[in-house]
């Protein structure tokens, strides 16, 4: 059990949160939710214990083991993946070679009856007594397994860590976590840079297999499937759910109605005792009621709603100008970095007015074929964009393509026409650029809010075909509820590259798969083709066994 106990936390002159409590029980595995800014990443480096609280404390027991993913991280380039994976265990190994250098010690020295002696016999006494209890592993076997499951293959497990994408290396940071099979996991965002499958092992290992899980997450399907309970941190209190993210919701619905109701009653009651002592402030008979009545209001506690993100704002794209029937054609496509093959003899007809998801693991070639229909890279091969296909396209990478001279507002400025200009600032609020953030110039803000100024760009401008790569991995489940609605309005063609299945849920009808060198076709929305792979996978599992 591990308690946090009156935590406050307060910086320039602003409380973040004020003399919060809660306990963490082994088998809690909870959401940490509330709006950007909230203090919830902040919590938890509280319990990871990289940062100080300014008043308040967490407690554990003795050798509990907290581990910790954050947002953004860096591993060691100097060592292969097996061996950053490996130093999970590092501390075992630093226990061993401490008993066999004492061992060592003992047996070339003579003076056995000397006080040193007696203290390196009760250091090497210690160590191995410790040691002994650490229940036998195959450490080679656990490091395998856990890295197989996050997606590598045999062959990165010799390959240097600085070879990797930032999104690998949190899987290496991941894994080291996994192995250490600590007493409480802290997770920043975990699945942002995790594929569909590597996102459905993690779920499977957190619930199976992990103690107690605290996760921030804006991936919806993934919170929901693994948590039992939901914190809200709101206006520098707490709430505490025992319950999953979808049923939180819900239960957070009726208390802000409950808070709401009571609130407006309390209102109409100030009201009426304002207006008794207006009236009889003067009448000698009232004055003992008048002066009551004063210091009634003046030691009441005003009640307040709790701040809530309203979705009302609904966002269209612009009408489409008709496309060809075929926007797309790709056929017999092969691409290959060196002696890479990515994919080869690729072929897929995209309809007008379809809608589809690109989904497979990292490294399969998802965002290379994105790249070879927008004319980015060559390939072997046929790809033609139909007639009149006009590509409005989100790359990973758009931060960086736009002018960071320009303020928030101005960018999205320059783009908007028509009746859509009067809800600029509605627009950028959504995507939380409300207030003052809207004159930032683009050059000092951050990759997600970069990430996000261009999908509000490519929201304004009048196109029949999208192409969409990661849209959602920085933006929090209010954004995505507003980019999601509005794509489910569009008129145009839609492809969308995506691990997140909440997203793609309703959104899509056909999947094409990359893997093995290959894409294939699926009629299908995501989670029936999820649930057809899931059963692949088991009889396979069948087949091995």
């Amino acid at each position: 059990m591990i308690a946090v106990d009156g935590l406050t936390v307060e910086f320039g002159g602003t409380t973040l949160f004020k003399d919060i409590s809660f306990v963490i029980n082994e088998k809690d595995r909870i959401a940490l939710m509330g709006k950007n800014g909230a203090g919830k990443s902040t919590l938890l480096k509280i319990i990871a214990g990289v940062r100080t609280a300014s008043g308040g404390r967490v407690s554990s027991p003795k050798d509990t083991v907290i581990s910790y993913l954050p947002q953004h991280l860096m591993t060691d380039n100097t060592r292969t993946v097996f061996e950053e994976a490996a130093q999970a265990f590092a501390s075992i190994f630093e226990m061993q070679r401490q008993i066999d250098d004492l061992n060592n010690q003992l047996s070339t020295r003579t003076d056995y009856d000397s006080a040193e002696y007696y203290a390196l016999i009760e250091q090497v006494s210690t160590i191995s007594e410790k040691f002994y209890t650490i229940e036998e592993i195959n450490y080679d076997a656990e490091v395998e397994k856990i890295l197989l499951g996050l997606g590598f293959l045999r062959t990165d497990f010799t390959r240097p860590t600085s070879e990797f994408s930032g999104g690998w290396r949190m899987r290496i940071e991941l894994a080291k976590i996994l192995l250490q099979k600590p007493d409480l996991i802290l997770l920043d965002e975990p699945t942002n840079h995790l594929d569909i499958e590597s996102v459905q092992w993690l779920e499977d290992f957190l619930i199976n297999s992990a103690k107690a899980v605290i996760v921030i997450s804006h991936d919806r399907a993934f919170v929901d499937n693994i948590t039992n309970r939901t914190i809200e941190v709101t206006m520098g209190r707490i709430y505490d759910y025992k319950v999953n993210y979808s049923s939180y919701l819900q239960l957070r619905k009726e208390r802000r109605e409950q808070q709401q109701k009571a609130f407006n009653e309390q209102q109409k009651m100030i009201a009426e005792t304002q207006d008794f002592i207006d009236r009889f402030r003067g009448t000698f008979s009232k004055t003992l009621q008048v002066q009551s009545r004063i210091k009634m209001i003046e030691k009441l506690p005003l009640l307040e709603v709790d701040e809530e993100d309203t979705s009302a704002l609904r966002l269209k794209f612009p009408p489409s100008p008709r496309s060809g029937n075929y926007p797309v054609i790709v056929k017999d496509l092969s691409k290959s970095y060196d002696n890479n093959v990515v994919f080869k003899n690729a072929s897929l007809t995209i309809e007008r007015g379809e809608r589809v998801a690109f989904v497979g693991k990292n490294g399969e070639g998802k965002s290379t074929l994105v790249k070879c229909i927008m004319g980015e890279i060559d390939f072997e091969g046929e790809c033609t964009l139909g007639h009149n296909a006009l590509v409005g396209y989100f790359a990973q990478n758009q931060a960086s393509m736009l002018d960071e001279e320009l303020t928030v507002f101005q960018t999205i400025d320059n783009v908007a026409k028509g009746d859509i200009r009067s809800k600029i600032r509605d627009i950028l609020g959504a995507f939380m650029f409300g207030g003052e953030h809207s004159t930032k110039k683009v050059k000092v803000l951050s990759g997600g809010e970069r990430t996000r100024l261009s999908m509000i760009k490519l929201l304004l401008e009048p196109v029949n075909f999208l192409i969409l790569d990661e849209p959602t991995n920085h933006l929090d489940m209010r954004t995505k509820d507003i980019l999601k609605a509005a794509l489910m309005d569009y008129d145009g063609t839609l492809i969308l590259v995506s691990h997140d299945r909440d997203f793609l849920g309703g959104l899509v009808n056909k999947v094409y798969e990359f893997g093995n060198k290959q894409v294939k076709e699926h009629l299908d929305d995501i989670y029936s083709f999820l649930e057809k792979k899931k059963m692949e996978n088991l009889k396979e599992l069948e087949r091995k066994k």
